[in-house]
């Protein structure tokens, strides 16, 4: 099963929304998981490929293979990631392609918590990995220091109790440090580490914030697309008065994700 169709179907809406966020986060997560160069890396969930030019950039693999069920996403990877060391391909990521120990590295960006089998997902992760090569993945801090989301949220179900359906602070608790440590461990991953990655949003305005929420890819975007225009604008206006707001307009967010990476035992 692909992840869940159609949250993510739109690339550019994807940019504007969590793609700007995403690869800061990506530049730090590669310097992290110290991948030897001229590895071969997996990248589960690729996306619009912010991961994979992070790795190719510091890592120096000598392959690198996207994988990603969208369509959308994966021509945007081929149109960014024009490196002659990098291919794209549609895929499960709860039934990789690849044999048992292709691969040196494999890694994940903001994927996990939309995989309807997450443990799958790490087993697969750790079965196309050689022994002693590397699993590592980082997903949002949605219920804590995730300050893009937890406002539109908190201002969205005080209004409307069916905010939580979409909430992924509350659909989402494997987006923790315990969670991710115990299911890497469950796997059979050793020398599992799991840290924080800090990174701050700026916005110009109130409207370059709440403008990404109207484009219907993700969560919250999907949420604010599903309500009438009077329930919208109250959120909109709730949100507003939520978020902390320099003298001249300007937004200053902090955005947390949450990094795990153990060894394949042998």
């Amino acid at each position: 099963m692909p992840v869940q169709p159609g949250l993510w179907s739109g690339s550019e809406a994807y940019e504007r929304y969590m793609g700007r966020w995403s690869r800061r986060v990506a530049a730090r997560f590669a310097d992290w998981i110290g991948a030897p160069p001229q590895s071969g890396i997996i990248d589960v969930g690729c996306g619009t490929g912010a991961l994979a030019a992070a790795l190719l950039g510091t890592c120096d693999p000598a392959r690198l293979v996207g994988i990603d069920s969208a369509p959308a996403f994966l021509d945007a990877a081929r149109e960014q990631v024009r490196d002659p060391r990098a291919s794209f391909a549609q895929g499960d990521a709860q039934a990789l392609p690849g044999a048992d120990g292709a691969f040196d590295v494999a890694v994940s960006g903001l994927v996990l918590n939309f995989v309807p089998d997450k443990a799958a997902m790490i087993r697969e992760m750790a079965r196309v990995v050689r022994p002693g090569g590397t699993v590592a993945l980082y997903v949002w801090d949605y219920a804590g220091h995730m300050q893009i989301m937890r406002p539109f949220f908190d201002a969205a179900t005080a209004l409307d109790p069916r905010a939580r359906e979409f909430d992924d602070g509350v659909k989402a608790p494997v987006c923790r440090p315990e969670p991710l440590r115990r299911l890497f461990s469950d796997a059979g991953l050793e020398s599992v580490e799991v840290r924080a990655i800090d990174i701050t949003a700026e916005f110009a305005d109130f409207d370059d914030y709440w403008t990404p929420f109207l484009g219907g890819t993700g969560s919250a975007p999907k949420y604010c697309q599903s309500l009438d225009e009077p329930l919208r604008e109250q959120v909109r206006e709730s949100v507003r008065r939520r978020l902390p707001t320099g003298p001249d307009g300007e937004i200053l967010l902090a955005v947390r994700a949450w990094a795990a990476k153990g060894r394949v035992a042998g």
